[in-house]
């Protein structure tokens, strides 16, 4: 069973998807952080850099593509087609506020016919750029009955694949995922079908694939922010090691210093990660805390080192 990456904005950039295919196996894809399709029909600078082949050599790159104006939408796949990529995924699972009150993201699926209309001229104006169009959605925006008729609507058109993260946008993040309603979505889908939401550990990964066979794969996104190695560990490889985790540390943080002007910008980004990564070092809350509070890189590098130091190099964090 393949898995692919989720995008997370702000984190998963061409940084950070390089340094993770170096250092650990088993991701078949990634997914991009969302691309806004706008009106004023031009690519932020940001966006573009992270999709350039040249700063994703050697990785399956899939992007995803935010917008509730289909000519907007077409234009920016068009863009991406000429960056060489045949394949984009429209995000309609977002459930950021500021996405959503923007009829972006989740909000699409507020309103059916309006998002039945936006597919519709999605597909027409892509119809022979030989593009394939995926759609990452949630299971309604209130309740889980709404996937009905989405469902009836995805059916409608030539999904290369419906990827399903097992929630409704009024959940967010919490509470268990609707494992009912995704299998009911599952048996119901013409395209292949894609897991998303909870799996955190190889366990929680197994009970997916025994619970519903016939998934297409599954897409982590916070597990494997968590746990880096994840992928590799489902595969039957190697667990996370210290030595490993800092290698891959290195390497982003390497990486923002030289992209990225000034102490704040590279530490914000990096502290962003600890987040996820301070649930791998547990006992070690002092430590992580004097990361997190670091003013500037010094401050920084000596907060990773203490961390680092009183934890043997060949130990196995996970």
């Amino acid at each position: 069973m393949d898995i692919s990456f989720a995008p997370m904005e702000g984190i998963t950039g061409y940084i950070y998807r390089n340094a993770h295919n170096r250092c650990f196996k088993g991701v078949s894809r990634y997914f991009t952080p969302f691309i806004v399709a706008n009106q004023t029909r031009h690519l932020k600078t940001r966006e573009r850099r992270d999709a350039l082949p040249e700063n994703n050599v050697g990785i399956n790159i899939v992007p995803q593509l935010l917008g509730h104006n289909a000519d907007d939408v077409v234009f920016t796949a068009k863009a991406m087609k000429e960056l060489g990529y045949n394949e984009i995924n429209l995000n309609f699972g977002c459930p950021s506020a500021t996405v959503v009150t923007k009829g972006r993201g989740a909000g699409m699926l507020e309103n059916p016919d309006k998002m039945n209309a936006f597919l519709d001229e999605v597909f027409s104006g892509l119809s022979n750029e030989g593009i394939n169009i995926s759609v990452k959605t949630r299971l309604g925006m209130y309740e889980e009955s709404e996937m009905d008729r989405l469902i009836e609507i995805y059916n409608a058109y030539p999904l290369s694949e419906l990827i399903i993260h097992a929630r409704v946008r009024d959940d967010f993040y919490n509470g268990l995922p609707r494992y009912d309603a995704f299998e009911k979505a599952l048996k119901a889908s013409k395209a292949p079908v894609v897991y998303n939401g909870d799996v955190y550990t190889k366990e929680n990964f197994e009970s997916v694939v025994k619970r519903f066979p016939d998934i297409k794969e599954v897409m982590i996104g916070r597990g494997m922010l968590i746990n880096p190695a994840l992928a590799q560990i489902i595969a039957g490889e190697n667990s996370l090691y210290v030595n490993d985790f800092l290698k891959f540390h290195n390497m982003i943080y390497k990486d923002y210093c030289t992209i990225f002007m000034g102490d704040n910008n590279v530490l914000h980004k990096m502290k962003e990660l600890w987040v996820y990564w301070e649930n791998i070092f547990p006992g070690f809350e002092k430590e992580i805390k004097k990361i997190k509070k670091a003013k500037n890189h010094s401050e920084y590098e000596v907060g990773v080192r203490n961390l680092i130091e009183r934890i043997p190099a060949d130990s196995e964090v996970i």
